[in-house]
């Protein structure tokens, strides 16, 4: 007997479904994603393949991912790679998926870069000298060796499996020789001060992490996520260290909660007497980057 074998259209349907029901905010996007991987395509082909009949094994492969995100597992989690600021990055549940808000640290870093010229360098006669103080997947270190090739980028994290995986990004995407990555608490590990520090700590506060959404609360790293009560421990931490450890003429940048602002210029001002103190905003008008100039 045969039996009718279900096309591209009509399994999609039912996933979005699915993950419409299990609470996914983008039932569409998630089912396109997860189907194409399984199958080893891009989104694009399913467009052009709707009608074209799926095989139980096929069937069968996807139906494991849409399990694990009706779950709630993040889709960068089940595909194991994410896209940051053009570039492709591993990801896995030792890492914080990287967010498309965070380019914004990058775009202001490589803005610094051009605003400051070519002088420090040729008054220093030495490549210009970053660190990316918890790396975890090692995008923004990275995604800043690849746009600025005279850099000397080190990528810090007190996780012995992030950093295995921010070398195996770096290599993935041929950024491996102008990174050094160093083990260690916050800028403990750098052997020298740097002319740029840039950061995405944790900066969760308590209750929010209370009210997450499953995505983040069950799947990825608390370490990475919880910034005390209000948030601000880890920052309180880190900018002592990073007044030790920038050069004159430096510049710090740390992203924040879109509530931190006001109490995160205090800080900064406190540790930083004198220097230029702003908060950013990101594409949605709200607070997200800390910028510290020396």
């Amino acid at each position: 007997m045969n039996v009718e074998r279900e096309n591209v259209k009509t399994v999609l349907e039912k996933a979005i479904h699915r993950l419409a029901a299990a609470g996914c905010d983008t039932p569409r996007l998630d089912a396109e994603v997860l189907l194409a991987h399984s199958l080893g395509r891009e989104r694009t082909w399913l467009y052009l393949h709707f009608s074209d009949p799926l095989d139980e094994n096929q069937v069968n492969n996807f139906e494991t991912l849409l399990r694990r995100r009706e779950q709630r597992e993040p889709v960068a989690y089940i595909v194991g790679c994410k896209a940051f600021f053009g570039l492709d990055f591993e990801v896995n549940p030792h890492v914080l998926i990287p967010r498309p808000e965070t380019e914004l640290l990058v775009e202001i870093a490589l803005d610094w870069r051009l605003e400051i010229g070519d002088s420090r360098i040729f008054n220093l006669q030495s490549p210009i000298s970053m660190a990316d103080i918890g790396t975890g997947s090692g995008c923004i270190a990275v995604a800043l060796a690849k746009h600025l090739p005279d850099a000397c980028v080190f990528a810090v994290d007190t996780s012995p499996e992030a950093l295995l995986l921010a070398r195996r990004n770096a290599e993935r995407n041929e950024m491996a020789d102008p990174i050094t990555f160093l083990q260690g608490d916050l800028l403990e590990p750098l052997p020298e001060p740097v002319d740029l520090i840039v950061s995405n700590p944790p900066y969760v506060s308590r209750s929010e992490l209370a009210t997450a959404m499953p995505e983040v609360s069950r799947y990825e790293p608390r370490l990475a996520l919880d910034g005390g009560e209000d948030g601000l421990d880890v920052i309180r931490l880190l900018l002592p260290q990073a007044r030790e450890k920038l050069k004159p003429g430096g510049a710090l940048l740390i992203e924040i909660g879109s509530t931190q602002g006001p109490a995160v210029v205090q800080l900064a001002q406190t540790h930083f007497p004198g220097a230029a103190v702003e908060v950013k905003k990101d594409l949605a008008g709200l607070d997200r980057l800390l910028v510290v100039k020396t």
